[in-house]
């Protein structure tokens, strides 16, 4: 019954989504709905915050409060919000170029402050709206319609850590349930949590595809101590095998 419930809650004005057959944010969409059902968070309680890009398209479709400002500068936003009335469930949520691009800024300094949100970041490694320019996340030797990448790219994951963020993980988007719970656990963090999702797209990368995610992934085991910063550190910048779940906290809720 709980999928049925979501769809009837968050699902009302079931809009036309303006995203490509196969996009992984539609999997992101999902999730999400999941969570805050599962969690029996209404629409009314919750406020999703995004700036500009595909990603930032999130929050227009499904039955949420929320507020779309401009490229980038979803963070502080949320935090205004989260401060105004501290009883509301605050997502802030776009793509790599938007969040850590245009946003890096806020990204350092949200994790500083350490404002009780969630950060979800769709992480294509590609802008998608504006047709395929290199990303912060944009692997060296990716090309794309006016260049070729050189630079080493952001590994948000490690900024984090480094940070000390009080909660780091990192999920696919093909994989719904895992992301789901890692949502779940997010929102019920005290403080700032960051999941970067990796969320291929279909049209404009055509590197990191469903395929090369699965290829490239793999699941933390369930012994694994996420409060071991200096392994959390290792595994961040492990670039060849990418982890996915809870790979830091820097204390126990």
């Amino acid at each position: 019954m709980k999928n049925n419930i979501a769809l009837t809650r968050y699902d009302k004005n079931k809009p036309d989504i303006a995203w490509c057959p196969g996009c992984g944010n539609f999997q992101i969409l999902r999730a999400m709905k999941l969570a805050l059902e599962e969690l029996n968070i209404s629409p009314q309680q919750a406020v999703v915050v995004s700036g500009i890009g595909q990603a930032a398209k999130t929050p227009q479709y499904f039955n949420v409060n929320m507020f779309n400002g401009l490229h980038g500068r979803a963070l502080p936003v949320a935090t205004g919000i989260k401060l105004a009335n501290p009883e509301l469930v605050v997502i802030a949520e776009g793509g790599d170029g938007d969040m850590y691009g245009e946003g890096g800024n806020h990204f350092l300094h949200a994790i500083r402050r350490n404002p009780n949100l969630t950060h979800i970041v769709h992480n294509n490694m590609v802008y998608g709206l504006t047709k395929g320019q290199a990303s912060p996340t944009s692997q060296i030797g990716f090309k794309s319609p006016i260049q070729s990448v050189t630079d080493m790219p952001l590994n948000p994951i490690a900024i984090a850590i480094a940070q000390n963020a009080s909660f780091v993980a990192r999920s696919f988007s093909l994989n719904i349930n895992q992301l789901k719970n890692l949502l779940k656990t997010a929102i019920q963090h005290e403080g700032y949590a960051l999941i970067d999702v990796f969320q291929p797209c279909v049209v404009f990368n055509k590197v990191n595809t469903y395929q090369w995610f699965q290829e490239h992934t793999y699941d933390l085991p369930n012994d694994y101590n996420p409060y071991d910063r200096e392994k959390a550190f290792q595994i961040a910048i492990d670039e060849h095998n990418l982890a996915l779940g809870i790979i830091y906290k820097n204390h126990i809720d």
